[in-house]
Order: structure tokens, then sequence, then C-alpha cells
């Protein structure tokens, strides 16, 4: 969601005429676009943005915008006491504050009204920075901001506030942009995107969201995260079945194997409900792959319930896991209520004790494209190597002089690893 906002940003101050500069020193704006969802995270923003101040010390007239969830909704007025050098401060996914601090309020270099709007509102359309274009393979499309969940541990719905679907209009008209730019693959984006269109009366779900953006031209493949157990219905199983372009991953967080851990977690499913889940989709499309969160370590969970997640994901065989230790966050049902009882070495042990078993299934998992030939949508080249994915969104390397930037290609698989494959063109 933050490369998505950071896209909207950059493609906003290059129509007001600025251009992109690596040099903080040669930089008039200077824009830090915060993720907080742990405290790790705020610290680090924290200490990045209190180094900018010797910045603006030497440069007074250098602008300072601090964004995202460091803000939050409502958090400006106790940030600008701590932060008084910082010039802006924008909630997350809203360039507007900036753009009105750097135009007086007055948008001068705009072509029209209408694009103005566009810009200022962020409804229907995305010009990619000009160091993206002709570059950007995938993008990420913002389909639905906030949350109205809350989840226990999650400080999300604070900092971002409540759930907000945008228009399904909008979204493809912004999908039709993008591919008009060279971009084929899109990801929808939702902090749960299966609720996506929840908060609109009569307007359409994820799946027949999906099945409008299958329509625009050019795009080759299409992707959705994040997927919430609860929302995820069999409408939903039908249009990734049944639409080509819509690739067979999903993300499907657990978050603990526990019944006990998830009601305390505020998840709303138990341990069965996920693995019913689990097999109507594999039953339906049997080549999916799916990709899982776990949180080890939650307030009060004992061995036997970390257990209890160890067994679900042995059980399941996952393609990927997404893998954190619960750490205390300010704000958060389960900081304010529960007692974080559990020592650092033992989530850490709890941690490596998935992530070993991970490692093994993943391996095996990926051993069996061995010799295989599948379609890979190449992205970038890393060193000498082409870099792509599979439907799957497996990581494929391939050796060519070829540029096969933005090329759809069959490919061999020769090599397996956990992380990663190696593949011959075919």
């Amino acid at each position: 969601m933050n490369v998505a906002d950071s896209q909207r940003v950059g493609s906003s101050l290059e129509h007001l005429g600025y251009t992109l500069t690596e040099k903080l020193e040669e930089a008039d704006v200077i824009v830090l676009n915060t993720c907080v969802v742990r405290q790790s995270a705020e610290d680090k923003a924290y200490g990045r943005v209190t180094s900018l101040a010797p910045l603006k010390k030497k440069n007074p007239k250098l602008v300072i915008n601090l964004m995202g969830c460091m803000v939050g909704v409502r958090g400006a007025e106790k940030l600008r006491e701590k932060l008084s050098f910082v010039d802006v401060f924008s909630p997350p996914s809203d360039p507007g504050p900036l753009i009105s601090h750097l135009t007086q309020g007055e948008v001068r270099s705009l072509e029209d009204a209408e694009t103005t709007r566009r810009f200022l509102m962020m409804d229907d359309e995305l010009i990619l920075p000009v160091a993206e274009q002709g570059k950007l393979v995938s993008a990420h499309v913002p389909i639905v901001y906030g949350c109205s969940h809350a989840c226990t541990f999650c400080i999300i719905p604070s900092k971002r506030g409540g759930e907000r679907s945008r228009p399904a209009a909008d979204i493809v008209s912004e999908v039709r942009s993008l591919a008009r730019q060279g971009v084929r693959e899109i990801t929808l984006l939702g902090q749960i995107v299966d609720r996506y269109g929840r908060d609109i009366p009569d307007g359409p779900n994820l799946a027949a969201l999906l099945r409008l953006i299958h329509q625009v031209e050019g795009i080759e493949r299409i992707r959705f995260l994040t997927s919430h157990p609860n929302y995820f219905g069999d409408d939903l199983i039908e249009a990734i079945a049944g639409l080509p372009r819509v690739m067979p991953h999903i993300e499907l967080p657990i978050q603990a194997g526990d019944d006990k851990v998830l009601a305390d977690m505020k998840r709303g499913y138990t341990q069965q409900d996920y693995r019913d889940l689990v097999a109507k989709i594999r039953e339906r499309i049997p080549d999916c792959s799916i990709a899982t969160d776990i949180i080890v370590g939650f307030p009060g969970e004992t061995e036997e319930e970390f257990m209890e997640t160890y067994r679900v994901l042995a059980d399941l065989k996952l393609d990927v896991a997404h893998l954190a230790r619960y750490s205390l966050r300010e704000g958060t049902v389960a900081t304010r209520r529960m007692d974080d009882n559990i020592s650092d070495e033992e989530k850490m042990r709890r941690f490596r004790l998935l992530e070993d078993l991970q490692e093994q299934l993943v391996t095996e998992i990926n051993h069996k494209y061995l010799g295989q030939t599948v379609d890979v949508l190449f992205e970038e080249k890393v060193k000498y190597r082409w870099k792509g994915r599979t439907p799957t969104n497996k990581i494929i390397f391939v050796e060519s002089e070829e540029d096969l930037r933005g090329k759809v290609m069959p490919v061999t698989v020769t090599w397996t690893g956990p992380w990663s494959m190696q593949a011959v063109l075919k």
C-alpha cells in the first residue's frame, strides 16, 4: 500500500514540475512515507525523520513532509509539537496536504481542473513517475483503504481509519491508465481485500470487480491481497477458477492454529474453518498456491497451543508462511488488556521451529516444478539474469541476452530451491 501511495505522491509532484533526485542534499521537497504496523517500524521512522532536522536548519526553504501511518488519521497535532521542523503532515494515502502546501492552495501546473481533481482526490488515474515509465511491469492498485475488522493485535484501524472502498469505475479507469503505460500485472490491495464493496450500497464485491478488470486490454495478470478467511466466499473462488488472467495465488492469513488464540486475536473463525476453506479452494483450483501469515508468542499462547499452529502448517503444506513474533503495540486491544508473558527467547524458538518446517515444506513443493514448463512474466534483470514469476507467484531466474521485460514466456525449470528456481527459455 505504501508503494502505491508513494507512486501517487511522486506523480503529483512531477505534475507540479518537480523531478526526482537521489541525493537528500539536492532536494527541495523530502517525503517520508511511514509504516508503523510494528513498534520497531515506528521507532525507525521517528529516527529517520529526526535525522532530517539538520538539513532543514541548513536550508530553511526545504519542505519536509511526513506521511502515512505514523501520522494516521488523527495524529498530526501531537506530532507537530515533537517535530516542529516538519512542514506538512499527511494521512495515509493522501498527497493533498503536500500539494496544497506547495501551491498555497492553488494548483498551478496541472493541465486543467479535472486533472487537478484526479490527483488531489486520488480517484481514477495514475500517471507513473518518470523513473518508472516503461520499466514498471507490475503495479499495485489500492481498492479499499482502512480496516473495520479490528483484530486485537492490529494498529491499522486506528491509524488508517475505517474501511473505504473506491468506486469500481475509478479502479477500472486506473487499471486502464496503467495498461497504457506498459504495466502488465496489477495487484489489487486492501487490508482485508475480500471485504471490498461492503461499504458501498448495491456496489460490486471483489469477485465482480475482478470480472470488470479482466476485460481491460493489456493486463496479462491480476492478483489481490490480503484476504481474510471470513470473507473468502464461493463467488470469489469461482472468479479465480474461471478468469484466466486472475492468478491462482491466494494470500490467506491464519495467524494462529489454536482456537483459543484465534478467539483472543478476534479473528472470527476456528482452525477447522480454515482447514475447510483451504480444502474447498484446492478442490476447485487444484493448481492454486496459498500463502499465510502466522504470529507466534501471542499473549497467553501455551506450548500446546503453539504446537497446534505447527501441526496445521505441517498438515496443510502451504506455499508461503510469513512469520512474525508478537510484540507490544501501543493502541491495540492486546496491549491494553493482555499480558505479554512470553519471553523474547521463547518467541524466537517458536519462530525458528516454524521457519525450519516451512523451508522443508516449500522445498518439497517447489521440487515438483523440476522439469516442468511454466509461463513466466519477466519483471527485471538482476545482474546477469532475468527475474520473473509464475502464475503461482514462484520466483524464477533465467539467463538470456534477449530483453524479456514485460513478456510472458514459457520456460523449463532446471533447478528448484525453497525460495526461487532457475529455468531456461523453452
